[in-house]
């Protein structure tokens, strides 16, 4: 048995709270002493909560955000404009500007975004359902809202020529949030000005 461990379980445990993105083995010891000092009801609450979120979650079938149902609320609610579609990465993005109360349209959740160092293609995100929601003709505008580093850039840019043969108007937000920013750490009012502030993509390209 590793001697840095007084318990196998102990190790165990540490082992899967440090496989999360950002937690260190040195935080995921701090979570795994916490979780023995709760009450086992606790523990139990704990696991049955990540359970059910890994088995029951579903995916927006518009615009595959997580959700509850076959389609989230957003997408539900008719007081929202969808005509007009933002597209994200993921759903951080999406609880970042929907904090910002500057958006009212509905959302496209990417699911990533180009990277060939990380192996992701275009065809591993969801760009075609995209170009297929744009091909009905009820979208007046796309907004890009990716983050400013050069794989959002290459992302918004195949986006843009996939789109290109509708008649939609695509807008990028404006570069208040800046180059190297990740759209989910930026502040509200930041963000929130970006959005206002969007300019059409054919200007973005040629600044």
């Amino acid at each position: 048995m590793n001697q840095q461990y007084p318990s196998v379980l102990l190790e165990n445990a540490v082992n899967e709270l440090a496989a999360l993105p950002g937690v260190g083995r040195k935080t995921a010891l701090r979570l795994a002493l916490h979780i023995l000092r709760r009450d086992a009801a606790y523990a139990e609450r704990l696991s049955s909560a990540l359970s059910v979120l890994r088995k029951d979650v579903k995916y927006c079938r518009m615009c595959h955000n997580i959700c509850d149902e076959d389609c989230c609320a957003i997408c539900a609610d008719p007081t929202r404009d969808h005509t007009m579609i933002c597209v994200v990465e993921n759903i951080k993005e999406v609880m970042a500007i929907e904090n910002t109360a500057q958006f009212h349209g509905v959302y496209h959740v990417l699911g990533g975004i180009i990277s060939p160092i990380d192996g992701i293609g275009p065809a591993d995100l969801e760009i075609d359902s995209l170009v297929q929601r744009v091909a009905t003709g009820k979208v007046r505008e796309v907004m890009l809202a990716l983050s400013a580093t050069m794989e959002g850039d290459t992302t918004n840019f195949f986006i843009y020529r996939k789109l290109s043969p509708y008649q939609v108007k695509v807008t990028v937000i404006a570069r208040g949030v800046s180059i190297g920013d990740e759209i989910e750490y930026a502040d509200e009012v930041t963000l929130g000005r970006s959005i206002l502030n969007r300019v059409d993509f054919d200007a973005s390209i040629k600044m």
